[in-house]
């Protein structure tokens, strides 16, 4: 942490960093993810049987067969968008002959349908949330929390993709040349923290919202986002029956019939 906050201050000179964007763009990362990392840690290790979403589905289903499908596929999709926008280099794309008008329009359309899909989706739950009293009374202060810090940043992505990538011009904001290479160089253990000074603030707001968002996933229902069902494939299926059915089953067995 020293060497990054060493190499964030050797900025050059015409990019100076303010305290502000030391705290913002070195400090709150590494904190962010390693409160995400030891508190899954912590958790999966004191609380597995809370690490699940506990599931509303018999409380009220109609309005949950709509909204869980748009959100968590919407959430897929954006994370791929992300993924693939912050990891992968700009060189690569354009050694691959694809410029920057092209990638434009490839990320921004798929990725406002996914940003919709999401904000719809998460809408419809908090709906749910406030309008079903089966619903309502169900849920505790975390989930409160969980839905205000999970609002923010879908809500602050929606508004800086409108304002800098679909109403900012042919090509839009090319965050592949400050926000993706500070992103990678935080796992270099090296932030390149002046390439944030001037991104739009809303880009800004939205990646901090994130990151706050990371610290307190561990503590709420979204623990189950880093499951992988693995075994679910080969998992046999459950049989249900009736208490009636397991009865007459039972007195059957045992000699005696109605």
């Amino acid at each position: 942490m020293e060497s990054a906050l060493l190499h964030a201050a050797s900025a050059p000179a015409t990019q100076s960093l303010s305290f502000l964007d030391i705290a913002l763009w070195v400090v709150l990362p590494y904190v962010s993810f390693a409160i995400l990392i030891v508190g899954l840690a912590w958790r999966y290790k004191t609380d597995q049987y809370g690490w699940t979403s506990r599931s509303s589905q018999w409380n009220e289903p109609t309005i949950l067969r709509w909204a869980s499908p748009l959100f968590h596929f919407g959430v897929l999709f954006v994370f791929m968008g992300h993924v693939l926008g912050l990891v992968i280099p700009k060189t690569w794309t354009e050694a691959a002959g694809v410029p920057q008008h092209v990638y434009h329009l490839t990320a921004t359309i798929p990725g406002t349908i996914a940003g919709i899909m999401t904000i719809v989706g998460l809408a419809l739950l908090i709906y749910r949330r406030l309008v079903v009293k089966s619903v309502r009374v169900a849920t505790t202060r975390m989930d409160i929390v969980t839905y205000v810090m999970l609002a923010i940043p879908v809500l602050l992505g929606g508004a800086a993709t409108l304002l800098n990538q679909v109403l900012g011009g042919h090509e839009g904001y090319d965050y592949r040349e400050t926000i993706s290479v500070w992103f990678r160089s935080i796992f270099y253990l090296h932030p390149q923290a002046h390439l944030m000074v001037d991104v739009p603030v809303s880009f800004k707001l939205h990646i901090v919202a994130g990151l706050l968002l990371f610290c307190v996933w561990p503590f709420t229902r979204l623990v189950h986002a880093v499951s992988a069902p693995v075994g679910y494939v080969a998992r046999p299926p459950v049989i249900y029956r009736s208490r009636d059915e397991h009865r007459t089953h039972e007195m059957t067995r045992g000699g005696m019939s109605d």
